[in-house]
């Protein structure tokens, strides 16, 4: 006998639900696959006009215990020393004028360098990175002096002052051993600067706007555009190189144009991939795009290999024997592998990134034996793809 289920039988509460659920698999059916890999337009580019801008200053860290500059062998460290001092109506000259002598051990020259953020206002406090320019052993625990920051222009956008945090270790003992942790010439001054300058730069008069594609293509242009006219449902935006998108901004957004970035850049575009590998010959890294193809080739891979071992062992002599003294003897053990396991592996036509992957770790070779055949399969003709090396 058949059991004949119906909808109808079911509560209301429970056919609800089951409607629900109905409705959700048929949307998840007619989205496109492509979607899920989509990137935020804010994610893969950049908008006009938001950018860092870098900074730099040189200044003095003091109040170091004995690990500062030799002022012998660092003598701008000494030069600035005296201008600071007699900026400050300190004076260290004999009545000839020559400078006294000086030996403090307590002080650093370093170099001070920060980013300015985008829109940063006066009175914004920033990080700061200090670096020993000298022969100083460690900064940790030293007062950076007031330091002015320096943009591209030569103008002073930001003034730098405060304690400086290495995070680093380092300890030695009398007879000359030491260890160390980390950088201790290196540090940081978190909330070390005030931004003295802003930067002209305003958005709301602005009619026309670019977006900067952070990995320059073709495609990926044309499909922000694309995606960009069908949200706003004007055409607005169009492509003017791989990299630029140029958008005009729309009658309902004059005067806002934050609001049309905000907008904008929570839009979804899938980002074209090319078929390039990437090659690290120092450290042995290879990274394979996905669009990565090759033609139909053969591949052999073997090398000859010769391990010697040598094992020494110890004879001793027999009791009652007349030799008394025991003797070395040298066992040697040789082990040849010309790659004779190894076979002749087929890649077929057009195979996709896993499969190339499973082909070639098939020959059980290692990552720098990889890097070899892939320089050699692009030079038969074979690999679809660009190689970059490091």
């Amino acid at each position: 006998m058949k059991r004949i289920f119906a909808a109808s039988l079911l509560p209301t509460s429970l056919r609800a639900f089951v409607l629900a659920a109905g409705l959700l698999a048929a949307t998840v059916g007619l989205l496109p696959g492509a979607a899920f890999g989509a990137s935020r337009i804010k994610d893969i580019a950049d908008f006009e006009g938001v950018r860092d801008n870098m900074l730099i200053g040189y200044g003095l860290v003091v109040g170091l215990n004995g690990t500062g500059d030799s002022l012998t062998n660092a003598p701008f460290t000494k030069e600035s020393l005296v201008g600071m001092l007699e900026r400050l109506g300190v004076n260290i000259r004999d009545k000839t004028g020559a400078i006294t002598a000086l030996s403090p051990k307590n002080m650093a020259a370093v170099m001070v360098t920060g980013v300015l953020p985008p829109f940063a206002r006066q009175g914004t406090r920033i990080d700061v990175q200090v670096a020993a320019m000298g022969d100083a052993k460690n900064i940790s625990g030293g007062t950076l002096l007031v330091t002015p920051l320096i943009g591209a222009d030569g103008e002073v956008y930001a003034v730098g002052q405060g304690n400086v945090a290495t995070g680093a270790v380092s300890a030695s003992g009398a007879s000359g051993s030491s260890v160390t942790k980390g950088v201790p010439t290196s540090g940081r001054v978190a909330n070390g600067a005030i931004v003295e300058r802003e930067l002209p730069f305003e958005m709301s008069h602005m009619e026309t706007v670019k977006v900067s594609l952070r990995n320059p293509d073709f495609t990926t242009a044309r499909r922000l555009a694309q995606a960009v006219n069908a949200y706003l449902g004007s055409d607005i935006a169009r492509p003017i190189d791989p990299a630029t998108v140029q958008m005009i901004v729309p009658p309902s957004y004059r005067s806002n144009v934050v609001g049309l970035l905000t907008d904008i850049e929570q839009l979804r575009v899938e980002p074209d991939q090319l078929a390039r590998i990437v090659i690290d010959e120092a450290s042995g890294t290879i990274v394979m795009g996905e669009a990565v193809r090759i033609s139909t080739v053969a591949i052999a891979q073997g090398q000859l290999t010769i391990r010697i071992t040598e094992t020494p062992q110890v004879s001793q002599p027999s009791p009652f024997s007349a030799v008394t003294d025991a003797t070395t003897v040298q066992r040697t053990d040789i082990e040849v592998d010309d790659g004779s396991q190894k076979r002749l592996a087929v890649v077929p036509h057009s195979v996709s990134l896993q499969e190339l992957v499973n082909g070639l770790n098939s020959l059980g070779i290692g990552p720098r034996d990889l890097i070899t055949i892939l320089q050699a399969i692009k030079a038969a003709g074979a690999l679809q793809a660009e190689i970059e090396v490091m």
